[in-house]
């Protein structure tokens, strides 16, 4: 048990010496979060830290470059900042295999550059999905058990050889982590960091759930449909050009009818070539089709 310990205890110290200068703490104090290096001038972090289109960088060393934001997505929740690393290693991006329950791991994190976290935790479950910040699902997550303080998303996850196995995202109840996987990481980050946007259309609504809806039609004497309930639309965005107003309920995408959000983000994701997107829209006792364009 001693010896396991001491191997637990070098793998730590390892992490913190090898990997702790390229853990960064963006903003200031704990309101803002993490990222990690991965390349020259290149800062990855979770998409939800993101308030502005400049951030302050915050290196273990104490010393601040200013950054900018290269490019986010927000169905990920991943974002890749521009900022002068001088020299800071980027680490070694993991193979995407995931790892089995059980895995020993170390997690790292700079919260708002109030200075180096470094905590060793297990895989506690097999891969996980979660709903980024626009409710999109993120599959193969790493739920893991390393214990993190406020401010540390957007920092890394890694195995016992220092190798990036994702992002941390999301505190769960028990104080367990998700992490965005490293298979998701290799898909996006160049592309984020050439600055190119997600090719996945969006609508630009707030929505409620099916089991909402029926019970607002049904408060108000209107008959219960299925469908997702517009609690907000986007000024400017595809569904406000299309004339969707909120309090709308949209009850079918491309001729499939909507028992879900899920059922909607796949009626978009089935769209080609900037494709139009026709919505049977039921506004009152009125039903309509519109047709929303992704100009």
């Amino acid at each position: 048990m001693s010896a396991l310990l001491q191997d637990f205890s070098d793998a730590i110290g390892n992490a913190a010496g090898r990997l702790g200068p390229s853990v960064v703490g963006l903003g200031r104090g704990w309101s803002v979060g993490s990222g990690v290096v991965i390349g020259k001038d290149r800062i990855l972090t979770a998409a939800h830290n993101i308030r502005h289109d400049e951030v302050s960088v915050t290196f273990s060393d104490g010393t601040s470059e200013p950054g900018k934001v290269a490019g986010v997505d927000a169905d990920l929740d991943l974002a890749v900042i521009e900022a002068q690393t001088n020299g800071r290693p980027a680490l070694e991006l993991g193979d995407g295999e995931p790892p089995a329950v059980g895995t020993p791991l170390v997690a790292l994190a700079n919260p708002g550059g109030r200075g180096l976290r470094v905590t060793l935790g297990f895989v506690s479950s097999g891969p996980r999905s979660f709903r980024g910040p626009r409710g999109r699902h993120v599959a193969g997550a790493i739920e893991h058990t390393a214990p993190l303080p406020r401010g540390s998303s957007g920092g890394p996850l890694v195995d016992l050889d220092g190798r990036l196995l994702g992002v941390n995202a999301i505190r769960l109840d028990g104080n367990l982590i998700l992490a965005v996987p490293a298979a998701a990481l290799r898909e996006r980050v160049e592309a984020l960091a050439r600055g190119e946007a997600p090719a996945t259309p969006r609508l630009g609504v707030a929505v409620a759930p099916p089991r909402v809806a029926r019970r607002m039609r049904r408060a108000v004497g209107l008959p219960e449909r299925d469908g997702l309930l517009v609690r907000g639309v986007e000024e400017g965005s595809p569904a406000d050009r299309a004339g969707i107003e909120r309090g709308d309920l949209i009850a079918s995408a491309a001729g499939r009818d909507l028992d879900g959000i899920d059922s909607l983000y796949s009626a978009l994701d089935s769209l080609a070539g900037g494709a139009p997107l026709t919505l049977k829209i039921v506004r009152g006792t009125e039903e309509r089709d519109l047709e929303v364009s992704f100009g």
